[in-house]
């Protein structure tokens, strides 16, 4: 896929800061939070539960931001199309994944709602319960989308929390046919089982129209097809895709293209610190892998071996070269 393309991957997401805390499950429970989901929160509601965070760390995430910057952290060549604000925050997400070697140049919001954040709560099994101000990453827009840098990329990978906010559908929409246009695949991840919730139909149609790798858990699967069986839901995504990746935690992965199936086992980790952005790393060792032309167990290996090293420290980017860490495990990062 990579011979007439200048980056591996070229994702459009949320350009969003995290700002990760410890909690107890008490905590969630008074905030009226559900453990485990992600839930849109107005300005107001980010600032108040802000204030009744214990104290954390703040990092430049967004779902695919993180993976973008997991691509980087292996070798890979990225790109990332997403909106901040011209403020503090913004500067921040700018300089962090630019440093993490991710190609990003999308203007800057002037004028408007601050750069979005995330406040994510993780209680001591690494559970993470998020709550998502979008701010200027609502903002983005058709007109914000590259398609010269779409072109030259060999995937596009869309954030699935984009089909929230409808200014910036209308840009992943764009953003698909314009790989599309260009010959490239286009990939897509869930990203979390209330999105499923709030737009199954679309993400179907979506998904059967524009998508050639899908990326789930095994939760988002399940909602996506309304049942309780695994292997049914894998098949159905199977049948209308070209590629589906489906991630089911300590128990691996389960990948498949066609008539072929491969079930990838999951790296052990000494203790699981913070689950935050485990998917996202996923994603970014199987898609490099794809995109280099790996089969598909060994693009499965490349992102559990990404997710180990991610839910083993705070943070939802890799804190240790991915590129090192595969060497050191035998990885391929080429196809032969």
């Amino acid at each position: 896929m990579t011979q007439t393309a200048s980056y591996d991957i070229c994702a459009v997401g949320n350009a969003i800061v995290d700002v990760l805390a410890p909690c107890n499950p008490q905590f969630l429970a008074d905030q009226g939070l559900t453990p485990g989901s992600m839930q849109l929160v107005d300005e107001a509601q980010s600032a108040a539960l802000y204030v009744a965070m214990a104290a954390g760390v703040e990092a430049s995430g967004g779902s695919a931001g993180n993976t973008v910057a997991g691509v980087g952290s292996f070798g890979g060549r990225a790109a990332y199309i997403g909106k901040v604000a011209a403020d503090p925050l913004g500067e921040i997400f700018a300089h962090d994944i630019r440093a993490a070697g991710v190609h990003f140049d999308t203007p800057a919001l002037e004028g408007g709602a601050g750069t979005g954040r995330c406040l994510i709560n993780v209680t001591p099994d690494g559970q993470r319960t998020m709550c998502t101000f979008l701010g200027a990453a609502n903002q983005l827009t058709v007109a914000d989308v590259d398609e010269a840098l779409i072109g030259d990329s060999a995937i596009v990978y869309l954030e699935g929390y984009l089909f929230d906010p409808a200014p910036a559908r209308a840009a992943f929409e764009a953003a698909a046919k314009a790989a599309h246009d260009a010959g490239r695949k286009v990939a897509i991840t869930l990203s979390d089982a209330f999105v499923v919730g709030r737009w199954r139909a679309e993400l179907l149609a979506f998904i059967e129209a524009s998508a050639d790798i899908v990326l789930a858990n095994e939760v988002e699967l399940l909602a996506l097809f309304e049942t309780e069986d695994f292997d049914e839901a894998a098949e159905r995504l199977a049948r209308i895709v070209e590629v589906a990746a489906v991630t089911r935690g300590e128990h691996g992965s389960v990948v498949i293209r066609g008539a072929e199936r491969a079930v990838v086992q999951a790296f052990s980790v000494d203790r699981v610190v913070d689950t935050t952005g485990a998917g996202d790393q996923y994603a970014a060792g199987f898609l490099l892998g794809l995109a280099r032309g790996l089969s598909l167990a060994d693009a499965g290996a490349l992102g559990s071996l990404a997710a180990a090293e991610v839910i083993g420290h705070w943070g939802p980017r890799p804190m240790t070269s991915l590129h090192e860490l595969a060497e050191q495990k035998g990885l391929r990062l080429h196809a032969a």
